[in-house]
């Protein structure tokens, strides 16, 4: 009998040091092979992503590090977050939708370098 399967939403979030469009690129990346990893996915199991980045990130778009891992048949979409003072620099986020199997307390969401901090409820091992 195959295991049922439903989309859910798994979160993640990464910064990087400058911006430069070569590490938006690899944190990106390291990011979507992070969330995956978790959750047992592949690429295959996405069905869209939606990413923000801090309004000073503006020499690449991350959907652009998904592409080059080959995600070509998963609809992107690129954004600006809402510039709030106090808010993390330098921040790359995802929304990933994935068919997976289990309830939603089962996803595993990922907050890797100094985006850690943003949501320590939801990184749970």
């Amino acid at each position: 009998m195959p295991t049922e399967r439903n989309v859910r939403a798994v979160r993640g979030a990464t910064t990087v040091e400058r911006d430069e469009a070569m590490l938006v690129c690899d944190a990106t990346r390291e990011l979507l092979d992070e969330m995956l990893a978790r959750n047992g996915a592949t690429a295959d199991d996405v069905i869209s992503a939606v990413f923000t980045v801090s309004p000073d990130l503006r020499s690449e778009f991350p959907a652009r590090a998904a592409r080059d891992l080959g995600w070509e048949h998963v609809a992107m979409l690129c954004t600006t977050e809402m510039p709030v003072p106090g808010a993390i620099e330098r921040c790359v986020r995802v929304m990933l939708h994935v068919e997976l199997p289990g309830s939603q307390r089962d996803v595993k969401h990922a907050y890797l370098r100094n985006a850690a901090v943003l949501r320590p409820d939801l990184t749970r091992p």
